[in-house]
């Protein structure tokens, strides 16, 4: 399998160049212009990251978590939810970074296969970055008006945190 790997990426390049002198297409121009092609995209794509970064870590350094820990603990200690899952379900729809680093140290702690480990996977698994994706594509492509889309996205990322809870309690109980 690891030799299969080690070929798999010359293997195709070689073959879109072969099918490209097949097709009696200029290969280096057309290199060329999909460097351009990128090097454009990245320039228009650019602002967006570096305005979702900079609203992502304003976020994390308000101290916004530890507000919602203090106001939700109760909650969460009466529908028997692990209070360490918080900071990944409000961070995962912002960063997927974040969350993977929150994962981590859920995983460290408390082991893959403990109650809350599942959880965290589950809900990785579950939701997605929506506030990134829609900066990221929206603005590259300069759509100002995402609020249907923002509001669609953030609902589909709050079912799949209850749903991540409802079906790690089914199963693992």
């Amino acid at each position: 399998m690891s030799l299969i790997s080690v070929f798999i990426i010359p293997i195709f390049v070689f073959l879109v160049v072969m099918y490209g002198f097949y097709r009696n297409v200029d290969i280096y121009e057309s290199f060329l212009a999909g460097a351009k092609e990128g090097l454009v995209m990245t320039f228009h794509i650019a602002p967006s990251i570096i305005a979702m970064v900079f609203a992502t870590n304003l976020f994390l350094n308000s101290h916004f978590i530890e507000w919602a820990f203090q106001f939700l603990a109760p909650l969460f200690r009466l529908i028997h939810i692990p209070i360490e899952i918080l900071p990944m379900a409000l961070v995962r729809p912002i960063s997927g970074t974040a969350s993977l680093a929150i994962l981590n140290n859920i995983l460290i702690l408390y082991g893959p296969d403990s109650f809350v480990g599942r959880l965290a996977s589950t809900l990785q698994g579950c939701t997605d970055t929506t506030i990134y994706v829609l900066a990221l594509y929206f603005g590259s492509i300069r759509v100002k008006k995402t609020g249907h889309a923002l509001g669609a996205g953030l609902f589909a990322d709050f079912v799949g945190i209850v749903s991540s809870f409802f079906i790690v309690r089914l199963f693992f109980g």
